[in-house]
């Protein structure tokens, strides 16, 4: 159950992100796609569809945003990358909390990766919040650059855009009962998708 507490939080990041992008346009949503990247606490999933909206309403172009959305997600997976290609998995480890990420989830992540290898960093790019991670074990186990950013490329593409078309259809719309159903049922399965994965890199 959301608290309002929760609420309330949620209702200020939507808020501020609605600002900055109203404000800066395509340098924000590079910007903010990059901070998503890199593991820092920015939703993609709201970031984006606002973005769509943004499209929908003839103040931002599609190409444009699209842009600079990937470009952003891309420099900020190579962050990730780097630091666990260059740094190792001990530094990491010990700097867990600038990265706000947990050493079980980092943990399984790892396992995963030695699992599934470059597939595990395509298919991860579709995943809420678990999709900017994987990169740390990827750079950790020196995978070949080229294969990490082409799956990389690949999966954050398709992502990416189907996010600012869900904005551009689903929250342009005049009819309230439509935009909060879709909301709805796109959270579910964001949702759904986040659990499955977890479930499977716990086996």
């Amino acid at each position: 159950m959301i608290d309002f507490f929760t609420l309330s939080i949620l209702a200020t990041t939507y808020s501020s992100i609605s600002a900055l992008i109203s404000e800066y346009g395509y340098i924000a949503i590079f910007g903010l796609m990059l901070l998503e990247g890199s593991s820092l606490p920015v939703p993609s999933e709201v970031v984006l569809p606002l973005a769509g909206l943004l499209v929908a309403n003839h103040t931002l172009n599609f190409g444009l945003v699209y842009i600079a959305a990937l470009l952003g997600s891309i420099a900020g997976l190579a962050v990730d990358y780097y630091i666990g290609y260059f740094l190792g998995k001990d530094v990491v480890y010990k700097n867990l909390k600038l990265f706000h990420i947990k050493q079980a989830q980092l943990d399984a992540f790892d396992k995963w990766f030695d699992r599934n290898g470059v597939s595990a960093v395509f298919f991860t790019r579709f995943i809420p919040v678990l999709r900017t991670i994987m990169s740390f074990p990827a750079g950790f186990a020196h995978m070949e650059q080229k294969r990490f950013f082409a799956y990389s490329i690949a999966g954050t593409a398709i992502y990416d855009i189907i996010l600012i078309i869900f904005g551009i259809k689903a929250l342009s719309t005049h009819n309230a009962v439509i935009t909060l159903t879709s909301i709805g049922i796109f959270a579910i399965v964001l949702y759904s998708l986040y659990r499955y994965a977890m479930k499977r890199m716990s086996k």
